[in-house]
């Protein structure tokens, strides 16, 4: 079997997979948070554009993808399966495992297979900018990215914590051209309020939220751009699933455990959607202790930002006004998750686990020294599980295949493993 399972660029999808009329449920939908019924799709034009909404909303089971944003995929994708051979060997695990490389983007991540579609249907809609969250900063430079390549301005509110242990990530956004400011700021009314109760507040991703979605509503010629959780952004990331079930079928494999990290859900569900339904098949999204929603939040509404201007979304949620700890994985630090893969989850169809930041770094240490790449923080969550499960096989003698996404390399986050390795993280 060939450790590096490459597609020609001809192989790439070009379809999207759209998970809703496959749902065991229907979705309950988003609130408004004015009257509490559900809301207006017209409401919601105001930051985000036509062409997205009804992304959001359509029961298509797939969605064609167009062909500009196929040829800015053509600069990384298809990305590579590789098998982890010499992890396994480490293990001495008769499992097979699997990792789908999303650090091979220009970013470092899987996030610009939305933010490229993002950036695309707001700059036909005539949109001139963009603002945006983020956390340890992949979607700010994935968005930042996107929008330079269709000549859109962008705003980045990086959540504080974060804007200080990764200025490398903010640098790389200004190579870009966008500008990027600390969140919770002086900038707008919602951060003001945060900063006026506590100046040395460290920031999360539903303040972030917030500050970038008032910048959008107040400023002309401006929509909203969100990194993951809602639908049209997960239905862009399963480029990565139906990638994978190509290279697999070359392979002649096919998976028994499938893992990935969840902050929103955007990568861990990218890989897994267009494998759900599929027999014997377990999925296993795991999240930090330091945020355990999937975990030990309450399946219920709440709203996706802080300051309570996002819809309200049925969803697995630690409460808006949640605070995660500033650890280093600064893209799981999120209070809620996206609403389909909370029903997913709800039903037992991926069942969740929550792991240490101490133990993931180790993980991710073990990863670097047996197949040679510093993985993101983020992506150490889902080596811990994968080497958990293959730990297991062994035990067993089961020869499963294990399956995970490896959403983005390290580099900008060598910081983190100094401190790691320094005996500095909580």
């Amino acid at each position: 079997m060939e450790k590096k399972i490459l597609l020609d660029e001809n192989e790439m999808p070009k379809h999207w997979y759209n998970i809703l009329p496959d749902l065991p449920e229907p979705l309950p939908p988003p609130l408004d948070p004015e009257t509490m019924e559900p809301i207006a799709p017209e409401k919601l034009l105001a930051i985000f554009p036509k062409g997205l909404l009804e992304q959001e909303m359509s029961t298509e089971r797939y969605i064609k993808i167009p062909k500009e944003v196929l040829e800015i995929y053509k600069l990384w994708r298809p990305t590579p399966l590789v098998r982890a051979e010499r992890l396994e060997e480490f293990l001495k695990t008769p499992a097979k495992i699997f990792y789908k490389f999303e650090g091979v983007s220009p970013p470092g991540s899987h996030k610009p297979n939305t933010a490229v579609a993002q950036a695309y249907y707001n700059a036909k809609e005539g949109i001139e900018r963009l603002t945006t969250e983020t956390g340890a900063g992949q979607w700010g430079s994935a968005l930042s990215f996107a929008t330079k390549l269709f000549d859109l301005k962008c705003r980045v509110y990086m959540v504080k914590a974060s804007y200080y242990q990764k200025p490398y990530r903010r640098v790389l956004m200004e190579l870009w051209d966008a500008e990027v400011i600390p969140s919770p700021s002086d900038v707008t009314e919602s951060g003001k309020r945060i900063l006026e109760k506590d100046p040395n507040n460290p920031g999360s991703l539903g303040i972030a939220i917030s500050e970038a979605v008032e910048d959008a509503v107040k400023n002309e010629n401006t929509n909203y751009s969100l990194g993951s959780v809602l639908n049209h952004v997960l239905l862009h990331q399963t480029i990565i699933g139906l990638e994978t079930k190509k290279q697999l079928e070359a392979a002649e494999v096919k998976p028994d455990v499938m893992v990935g990290c969840v902050g929103g859900g955007s990568s861990f569900s990218g890989l897994i959607y267009p494998f759900v339904g599929e027999d014997g098949v377990e999925f296993i999204a795991v999240e930090p202790e330091a945020c355990p929603t999937l975990t030990r939040g309450e399946y219920r509404y709440d709203h996706g930002d802080t300051a309570g201007l996002t819809p309200l979304l049925k969803m697995y949620t630690l409460g808006k006004d949640f605070i995660p700890p500033p650890i280093h994985a600064g893209g799981l630090r999120y209070h809620g998750d996206a609403p389909t893969l909370c029903l997913l989850v709800k039903h037992g169809i991926v069942k969740a686990r929550a792991v240490s930041q101490v133990e993931t770094f180790e993980a991710g240490k073990i990863f670097t020294q047996t197949e040679g790449i510093v993985p993101a923080p983020e992506s150490t969550h889902a080596i811990k599980v994968t080497i958990d499960e293959a730990l297991k096989a062994k035990e067993s003698g089961e020869e499963k295949v294990i399956v995970f996404n490896l959403s983005g390399h390290g580099h900008f986050d060598l910081q983190a493993y100094q401190d790691f390795m320094e005996g500095k993280l909580t």
